[in-house]
C-alpha cells in the first residue's frame, strides 16, 4: 500500500460535478487501481494497463485536476504519478445553488455566431490557414464551415451575435456577468494606429465600448500559425463586466447597465453581440481571434459569478 496517501480526501459540494466527471472514465478508475499500491511512471502505467501512453497522460491530467493524483519528475525527468487518498468524501448540497461553483464559464468558438452583418474587407480563416469561402465575400460568413473559424474579420461597420445558454437554475441569482474576447481593429494588411470602437450588447442592452488602438501586426502572434502571412497577428484580451451597480470595460466604468437591466431568464438564451456601429467615432471594423490565433488560448468566454457564501 502507498503509505503517502491520505486516508480521506474531502470535497465541498461545489466540486461534486468535477469529481464525478473525473471518476466516470474506465481508464481513470484503472489508473487509480494501479496507483493504489505504489507510485508509477506514465510509461509504467501504459504498460500495466495496456493503454497508449498519450491516453494515459491525458487521463492523468484529468485526475490531477481534481486532486486525486499528484505527480513529480523522476530521475530521467519522467512523470511519476501517485494517488493522493484511499477514499473520498463528497459534501452534498443542502440548499438551492450550493452545488454550483462560484464562477461558471461558458466557452463559445468564434465561428458559432447566430447572426452577423459584415462588409469587405472580410473573411474567415481556420487554424490550418484554410479560407472559409472567399476573401471579401460576405456570403462566406453563412457557410457551415464557419464553425471551424480561428480568425474572422470585417471592416467598417458590422457585427457578430452569439446565443449562450443560461446555466443558472431557476431561483439562483448572479452578482456579475463577465464577457471576454481577444480582438483588434481591421485595416488592409495591418495598421498599428487604426482605432476602432467595438461595442458589446447583451440582450440588446448596451454594455460598453472598447476602443481598439489598431490592427495589430508588428510582431508574430504567440499562437498564430507560421504560414499566416496576411498582416494581422494578434489582438488584445478585453473584458466587459456587468455588476449589480454598473458596467466596466477592462476595469474602467463604461455604462449604467446592471445585471437586472439585462433581463436574464433561465429558460431563454443570452444574446451577446460584438458590434462596430455605423455612427461610431472610430468605425474601423474588427478582427476576432479564436483559441488558436493571436496571443491568448481562448475562444469567447461568458462567466457567471456569484458572491462567495
Amino acid at each position: 500500500m502507498n503509505e503517502s496517501m491520505q486516508d480521506i480526501l474531502r470535497f465541498p459540494s461545489t466540486r461534486i460535478v468535477d469529481v464525478a466527471k473525473a471518476l466516470s472514465g474506465d481508464v481513470r478508475v484503472r489508473i487509480l487501481e494501479a496507483l493504489g499500491e505504489k507510485p508509477m511512471s506514465v510509461s509504467q502505467l501504459a504498460e500495466a494497463l495496456g493503454v497508449a501512453q498519450p491516453t494515459i497522460s491525458i487521463n492523468v491530467q484529468i485526475l490531477e485536476g481534481v486532486d486525486l493524483v499528484s505527480s513529480t519528475l523522476g530521475a530521467n525527468r519522467e512523470k511519476i504519478c501517485s494517488a493522493t487518498c484511499r477514499s473520498i468524501q463528497l459534501d452534498l448540497p443542502v440548499k438551492l445553488g450550493e452545488g454550483l461553483r462560484r464562477t461558471e464559464e461558458l466557452h463559445m468558438p468564434i465561428g458559432m455566431y447566430s447572426h452577423c452583418s459584415v462588409q469587405p474587407t472580410c473573411g474567415i480563416m481556420t487554424r490550418d490557414c484554410t479560407n472559409v469561402g472567399s476573401f471579401d465575400d460576405p456570403r462566406s460568413f453563412y457557410m457551415p464551415e464557419r464553425v471551424d473559424a480561428a480568425l474572422l474579420w470585417f471592416s467598417g461597420a458590422g457585427y457578430v451575435e452569439y446565443y449562450f445558454s443560461n446555466p443558472m437554475p431557476p431561483g439562483v441569482s448572479i452578482d456579475e456577468l463577465a464577457f471576454s474576447a481577444e480582438l483588434c481593429s481591421e485595416a488592409p494588411s495591418f495598421q498599428m494606429d487604426w482605432p476602432s470602437d467595438i461595442s458589446l450588447y447583451i440582450n440588446d442592452t448596451f454594455v460598453g465600448i472598447y476602443t481598439s488602438p489598431g490592427d495589430l501586426g508588428d510582431r508574430k502572434g504567440k499562437l498564430t500559425p507560421d504560414k499566416w502571412r496576411s498582416g494581422t497577428e494578434y489582438g488584445q484580451l478585453t473584458e466587459w463586466r456587468i455588476t449589480r451597480t454598473d458596467s466596466r470595460v477592462n476595469g474602467m466604468p463604461s455604462s449604467a447597465a446592471t445585471i437586472d437591466s439585462l433581463g436574464l431568464q433561465y429558460n431563454k438564451p443570452i444574446r451577446v453581440r460584438l458590434e462596430v456601429r455605423e455612427d461610431a467615432a472610430n468605425c474601423r471594423g474588427m478582427n476576432l481571434f479564436g483559441a488558436n490565433f493571436g496571443d491568448h488560448r481562448q475562444d469567447l468566454v461568458l462567466a457567471f459569478i456569484r458572491s462567495a457564501e
